[in-house]
């Protein structure tokens, strides 16, 4: 799970490991309760937190589908994970039993832009698991800017997108999402190169509209975020993640 040495970075905040999992569909349930096991572990811990468990929404992308985003003090506690699962012991019995239960597996460190309202956790007030929360419904942006825009894209995304669109849209009560994150992919698949959005869906009633009809003209025209960002990227990868009921933050 290691994907660089913590001393090629120079971060000091908390890092967020994402990964996805390609589930055997056999074993779904067996994977989802080896990871509650696993978050009551880490929950001992000072510097490690599982954060979220969510399942991709069947319908939405490959079946079976589930992202983990564990939350880490700083590139040493990576680096410790990393060594624990890759070692002898019961984590890496865990982890090479988490892997005969998957297909695939991708991880990647994310760490949160200046203007991303999601920036510090305090670790230490992360439970195993969620006492009775809500479960949540995510729409997970990634985007790869066209080469050398990626400052570019941030800064437009900050202003025209986080503000200009969904703040105005939240602010007015008509928004379908709720921007919760915006992070820079800093090592992994497209290091440098990529941009996740976390935006929470808060008017689930609305994602018939956004399914079923094209966007109106009207917002997708000069001066609107849809138009203006094709200026810096026109591909990106959405996808809808549901949390377990027991995840540690909904």
């Amino acid at each position: 799970m290691c994907l660089t040495s913590a001393s090629d970075l120079n971060i000091s905040s908390v890092l967020y490991l994402h990964e996805t999992h390609r589930v055997a569909g056999g074993r779904a349930e067996d994977f989802e309760a080896a990871w509650r096991v696993h978050a009551g572990v880490l929950s001992a811990s000072e510097d490690m937190r599982v954060l979220w468990f969510m399942h991709q929404a069947h319908g939405t992308g490959p079946s079976y589908t589930v992202v983990t985003v564990t939350g880490l003090r700083d590139g040493a506690s990576w680096e410790r994970l990393a060594g624990a699962f890759e070692g002898g012991g019961p984590p890496g019995e865990w982890a090479r039993a988490v892997d005969a239960m998957r297909h695939d597996h991708a991880s990647k460190i994310l760490a949160p832009v200046a203007w991303s309202d999601l920036q510090e956790i305090d670790l230490s007030t992360v439970g195993a698991e969620a006492s009775g929360g809500a479960q949540r419904l995510y729409m997970e942006d990634t985007v790869s800017p066209f080469p050398g825009k990626l400052d570019a894209y941030l800064e437009a995304a900050g202003t025209l997108y986080a503000g200009g669109t969904i703040g105005k849209r939240m602010a007015e009560g008509t928004s379908l999402l709720e921007l919760r994150g915006a992070f820079r992919t800093i090592a992994g698949h497209n290091a440098g190169r990529e941009v996740v959005l976390w935006q929470r869906v808060v008017r689930p009633e609305l994602l018939e509209r956004l399914l079923t009809r094209e966007v109106p003209p009207e917002h997708r025209g000069p001066g609107t975020w849809m138009h203006e960002a094709l200026r810096l990227r026109d591909r990106w990868e959405s996808r809808l993640l549901r949390t377990a009921a027991w995840s540690p933050l909904d």
